[in-house]
């Protein structure tokens, strides 16, 4: 192409100021050897006829692509804005796909930014729970439930808040109270030093000194009634006529009597005498502390009951005989009836020993036992003298334990 005038002298080189033209028709201006490069555009002209114009020449002013600055790299959907376009017509905001941020591929669809789901927050810099991740696609989400409430025991339906039973409670109650009331009688027992076994031994201690610290008329009164005490319940009224002095056991049991009493020892014998309202019977009452433990005692009253010692007439207790009363002629033959009683819970043994006062003899004697029986026929029961041994040996027995306390053993 041949220079032009106005040229730098180079061959070829162009211009530093191509020469330009003015279409009159349009009012386009256009460079020589290119097309138009500012299209003048009027408002509410879309230039739909018109063919589109060629991009322009790549420069420093208009570079081959777009610039990015500003654009989102991930929005799609959106007409590409071409350098040359300077409409200052108002175009459509398009639909945002779903951000980066939360982790998802960007999807074709248009997503609402009011729909957009909320940044989940940072678990470093929050109170809350972080969530669990997400369950892989076309897998159900494995639930678990917690342990139901309102139910106790083997799964009984309890209503929750309700207050428990007051059967439940009174129990609780009463088992606390019965706890304290152990504990509290434990630990008194152990501040006073003794037990419920060395309370009873106390008391077995106790009445084998009673010979010695009690008066002799509360052990053998003066006068001792026994209401029903006779035949048929008739009243009694026995008077005592002597006391014996407190002594050993020689000379007061027959050999065979003594021998079977040899194992629990005799520590004192105490006897007295005592005769009837009508003076009619005579009675001899004794009290043989002896010096035997509680088992030993025990034993000999087993040996009694099971060989029915206190029923042969060859161990029957020796009367006390004293002068210038009517038991003057009370002696071995006299002896009609009688009663030995082995104490378990005191170191003693209690016997009774009954004859007439007219110093009659009996040939046929007879344990109270049988003779208080009701159609007993005997000579000594048909007087009444088994009622005479055994009446007054119970009440002095009363009288022996009323001394020592409450009795454990009650007297037939």
């Amino acid at each position: 192409m041949p220079a032009r005038s106005g040229s730098s002298g180079h061959l070829g080189a162009p211009s530093s100021t191509p020469a330009q033209r003015t279409d009159g028709a349009d009012g386009t201006t256009e460079t020589a050897g290119r097309g138009p490069r500012y299209p003048r555009l009027r408002l509410g002209d879309s230039r739909a006829g018109d063919p589109e114009p060629a991009p322009p020449r790549a420069s420093a002013r208009f570079p081959d692509t777009a610039p990015t600055v500003g654009t989102p790299a991930h929005r799609t959907g959106a007409p590409a804005q071409t350098p040359t376009e300077t409409t200052a017509r108002l175009r459509p905001v398009p639909a945002e796909t779903v951000p980066a941020e939360t982790g998802e591929e960007p999807t074709s669809e248009p997503v609402s930014r009011t729909h957009l789901p909320t940044p989940r927050p940072d678990p470093a810099f929050s109170w809350g729970t972080p969530d669990p991740p997400a369950p892989p696609a076309g897998v159900r989400p494995r639930v678990s439930f917690g342990e139901p409430e309102g139910y106790d025991g083997p799964a009984r339906p309890r209503p929750l808040g309700r207050r428990p039973r007051p059967q439940a409670l009174a129990a609780a109650v009463c088992l606390v109270l019965g706890v304290g009331l152990l504990t509290g009688a434990v630990t008194g027992s152990w501040l006073a030093g003794d037990s419920g076994d060395d309370g009873a031994r106390s008391a077995y201690a106790q009445a084998g000194e009673l010979w010695h610290s009690v008066p002799v008329d509360e052990l053998f009164p003066p006068t001792v009634q026994g209401k029903g005490a006779g035949p048929g319940g008739a009243d009694r009224t026995w008077t005592r006529v002597a006391v014996a002095p407190d002594g050993t056991c020689a000379g007061a049991f027959d050999r065979l009597l003594a021998k079977v009493l040899d194992p629990v020892g005799c520590a004192r014998l105490l006897r007295a005498t005592y005769t009837d309202a009508t003076q009619s019977h005579v009675t001899t009452v004794g009290l043989l502390f002896t010096k035997a433990d509680a088992a030993a005692m025990t034993s000999l009253a087993g040996r009694f009951e099971k060989e029915g010692l206190g029923r042969r007439t060859d161990l029957m207790p020796l009367p006390y005989a004293a002068d210038n009363t009517v038991a003057e002629g009370f002696g071995a033959r006299q002896r009609a009836s009688w009663t030995v009683s082995v104490l378990t819970d005191a170191p003693v043994v209690v016997y009774a020993v009954s004859g007439w006062a007219d110093d009659r003899t009996v040939d046929v004697p007879e344990p109270a036992e049988e003779a208080v029986e009701s159609g007993a026929a005997s000579a000594p029961a048909q007087a009444g003298l088994g009622h005479e041994a055994k009446g007054l040996a119970d009440r002095v027995e009363r009288a022996l334990r009323k001394n020592v306390g409450a009795p454990t053993e009650h007297p037939s």
